[in-house]
């Protein structure tokens, strides 16, 4: 594996791993959000990813050594459960009986994972910031 494959991989998983920060960002802001455009409250989203062969040329690699992947956001979904009720009947969107569907966001839960989030970010930059310091070294000790 090249300097460059690695930084394939790493990139692969910096724009992956942006990509749930957004998302994560997103349910954290509509947190309280009652009414959406579609109707009802906003419905927290969740980043699934996969693995992926990371270029053409790592794809025919991968196909000869089925060794190297990256990875890709395979999909955002809504989540289906069912809105939180709470009890403020004086809310605009209250429903007769008093209640407000509150977004099924978990505040907690969104933080853990935009810390799992950051720090897998974190990693992939470290990962990058290492190779080039290899490469800059094995530079240095050829000339």
């Amino acid at each position: 594996m090249d300097i460059f494959t690695s930084f394939d991989i790493s990139s692969s998983a910096l724009k992956a791993n942006k990509i749930r920060l957004d998302t994560i960002s997103s349910n954290l802001a509509n947190v309280e959000t009652t009414s959406t455009p579609e109707g009802g409250p906003y419905k927290k989203k969740s980043v699934y990813f996969q693995s992926t062969p990371v270029t053409f040329k790592d794809h025919l690699r991968q196909n000869l050594d089925n060794s190297l992947q990256g990875v890709e956001v395979s999909k955002i979904l809504q989540d289906e459960d069912p809105p939180k009720l709470v009890y403020q009947p004086s809310h605009p969107d209250a429903r007769a009986d008093g209640y407000v569907e509150m977004p099924n966001v978990n505040v907690i839960e969104e933080m853990v994972d935009m810390m799992n989030a950051t720090r897998s970010y974190e990693a992939n930059t470290t990962v990058i910031q290492s190779a080039k310091r290899m490469a800059i070294k094995a530079l240095e000790i050829g000339g």
